[in-house]
């Protein structure tokens, strides 16, 4: 990871860090990733076992980018979270562990992992 001198992105990272040692992927329970920018978030479901990325979305994918989302950003996210769970159907992968990046599991983030509970998705 890009080394920041940011004091916020530096305590994101140690977050991340602490997280990362006790978050494990398998091909079972894969890790469904977040990663949130200004702008976009980023989900992706990783089996870190064969370090594959077995599905990934973001808020301007294809199915997302001309789409029009009340809500702003959250409802993005919302939208980014249901449509991670749908690929993840398709792919056979009913249940995760959660891997929130180092973020707070509020705003953003929650509303991804809520749409994602919502359409089947287990963790």
């Amino acid at each position: 990871m890009k080394r920041s001198t940011n004091p916020k992105v530096k305590a994101r990272c140690r977050r991340k860090s602490r997280i990362r040692k006790k978050i494990y992927g398998t091909a079972q329970r894969p890790r469904l990733s977040v990663f949130r920018s200004n702008r976009h978030i980023f989900a992706q479901i990783i089996d870190d076992e064969k370090g594959v990325t077995l599905v990934a979305t973001s808020s301007f994918s294809k199915e997302l980018r001309d789409k029009k989302v009340e809500g702003g950003k959250k409802g993005m996210a919302h939208q980014v979270g249901a449509l991670i769970a749908e690929k993840a159907k398709a792919k056979g992968i009913d249940s995760v562990v959660f891997d929130r990046g180092g973020y707070l599991f509020h705003g953003r983030v929650k509303a991804l992992a809520d749409a994602a509970r919502e359409k089947g998705l287990v963790f």
